[in-house]
């Protein structure tokens, strides 16, 4: 194979911080190469170096056997280099077509205008050579995230880039679009593509990449074949030490019912109705778990019952009380944490420090406030003691929010709302976007809780998340709760069906009804009774 990238011993330094430490990467031309580490590891800073965002304070990038020396990201871009950011770039209402061609748009008249048509056929081309299925004419705050990230990739490729760098790259998508997204490396590879991507996630760097290099506290701790390594030993190689993959818990002792609602009903912001009569109660000492594609009515439902969304219909009770109508900061002055699904627009401003983001809904209430004055001496305390407990890194309490990775804004925000000392907590996505050693601290933490008597309202895309967490599970679809079971009790499949808005029960039904229709279900020469066929549908 030949070498189309090559960084040789590159140092990073930032004043008071080594971000990258004499780190050696190779990847081979044609081949998915996967970046693995915890939140602040340095690969974000690796690939702003190669990208040129960055210029090593030592080392050498080497691209195809050449020496580049990049001041810009646009000799980077001409080298074949392009980046996709884990916050895309895209302007909203322009199209597809628009956003891809931006600033190197083909003309027309001697230079005069823009040639859209040409444009848009160069587009379309572009689209349906790697299989792309975008629509050039379609507005992009029309479209899907996973719709978006393709558009992104469109953009680099339209600019000629060899080599593809994406950064973090599922973290905003859909099951179903990590699916695809992968399908869409194949395509790119199988043309000669090469792939660069930094995860943190264990079991898409097994999947979707041939080759892993790990990096830890800036180092390059080891670069593997997926072929030739596993899940435990990247976890290992990740963390330093070994790593619970599997979640351990108690058996549950619910207690009295902390928070309940009544037939709640909830608006979208399109004014269509995104939350259909739900009605569930969470007790003291457990996890109640809320499975489901995203964009099923979490969110609605889950705004509606900390404040920030009021409902149509129905009632939200917490602690006996009747909320529905409570304004936020009754909710957290009563005892109610909420780790938010969007870290930016509700967790966190982004130009504030750790120190004042570490009060934040608590800034007027003791130990932070007396008489309408701000102790900050305890605020900085009490933010030190988040960033130590939780681990966020770089750990400085004076640095901006908008200065952290992703990761460690979660860590951040996740801490925040843990240590209030909550009846209930309330947490959305709660390590999205945060490394494996984090990841298995935070649901400690969560069992922690649970077991001190304090109610847990979980909702996770991640499917082995809020089934390893929770004692009962709702899987929610088009805004209504299709069922809630024991997450012991149920199969992976099953919650699937469920997700997909159909009851197990009656799939089976219906393929024991065809499984009869086709002359193969009861009755039939050589057939097996139905009461054989277990309930997921696969061999006994």
């Amino acid at each position: 194979m030949t070498t189309a990238v090559h960084l040789d011993e590159i140092t990073k330094r930032f004043p008071g911080v080594v971000a990258n430490d004499d780190v050696d990467l190779t990847v081979e031309r044609g081949t998915v190469h996967a970046l693995l580490g915890e939140n602040g590891a340095g690969k974000t800073t690796l690939m702003n170096v190669l990208y040129g965002l960055y210029r090593p304070t030592e080392g050498r990038v080497v691209i195809e056997g050449e020496e580049r020396q990049f001041s810009s990201p646009r000799d980077a871009i001409d080298a074949g280099v392009g980046m996709i950011h884990q916050h895309f770039m895209l302007v909203d209402p322009m199209t597809v077509t628009e956003n891809i061609v931006l600033g190197n748009e083909p003309r027309k008249w001697f230079g005069l205008a823009v040639d859209r048509e040409g444009a848009r056929r160069d587009v379309r081309e572009l689209s349906d050579r790697y299989g792309f299925d975008v629509d050039p004419e379609a507005t992009i705050e029309d479209v899907s995230v996973g719709v978006q990230q393709r558009v992104e990739i469109l953009k680099a490729l339209y600019r000629g880039a060899d080599i593809l760098i994406l950064d973090e790259p599922t973290a905003v998508l859909t099951p179903q679009e990590v699916d695809d997204l992968f399908r869409v490396f194949e395509e790119l590879t199988d043309q000669g593509k090469t792939i660069i991507f930094i995860t943190h996630k264990l079991g898409e760097a097994l999947h979707a990449a041939d080759d892993v290099t790990v990096l830890r506290d800036g180092k390059n701790v080891g670069s593997v074949t997926t072929a030739d390594t596993s899940r435990e030993e990247l976890a290992e190689l990740m963390v330093g030490r070994e790593v619970f993959l599997q979640t351990e818990k108690a058996p549950s002792d619910p207690g009295d019912v902390v928070l309940s609602t009544d037939g709640l009903t909830a608006e979208d912001n399109r004014g269509i109705e995104a939350v259909s009569n739900v009605s569930f109660d969470v007790r003291e000492g457990e996890v109640f778990g809320i499975a489901g594609v995203d964009g099923n009515g979490q969110a609605e439902l889950i705004e509606a019952i900390t404040g920030l969304r009021k409902p149509t219909t129905g009632t939200v009770t917490y602690l006996g009380e009747d909320i529905t109508d409570a304004p936020r900061a009754d909710r957290i002055d009563a005892g109610m944490a909420y780790v938010p699904e969007d870290r930016h627009e509700r967790g966190l401003v982004m130009e504030f420090d750790l120190v004042q983001n570490g009060i934040l809904g608590s800034q007027h209430r003791a130990p932070f406030a007396e008489r309408g004055n701000i102790d900050w001496n305890t605020a900085r305390n009490h933010a030190e003691d988040i960033i130590r407990e939780y681990d966020v890194r770089p750990p400085n309490a004076d640095a901006d929010a908008v200065s952290l990775s992703g990761g460690n804004q979660q860590k951040f925000i996740v801490g925040r709302e843990f240590e209030r000392n909550p009846d209930l907590v309330v947490a959305t996505h709660p390590t999205r976007g945060v490394d494996i050693g984090s990841t298995e601290f935070i649901h400690d933490r969560l069992l922690e809780l649970r077991d001190e008597g304090k109610a847990v309202l979980l909702v996770s895309s991640k499917l082995d998340e809020v089934q390893g967490l929770s004692d009962r599970l709702a899987v929610m679809h088009d805004g209504e709760f299709m069922d809630v079971v024991d997450p012991q009790d149920v199969t992976e499949e099953e919650i699937g069906l469920l997700m997909a808005g159909e009851h197990p029960d009656d799939a089976a039904s219906a393929a024991e009804a065809d499984a009869i229709a086709d002359g193969r279900g009861e009755g039939t020469s050589g057939s097996r009774a139905a009461s054989d066929v277990p309930s997921d549908g696969g061999e006994r």
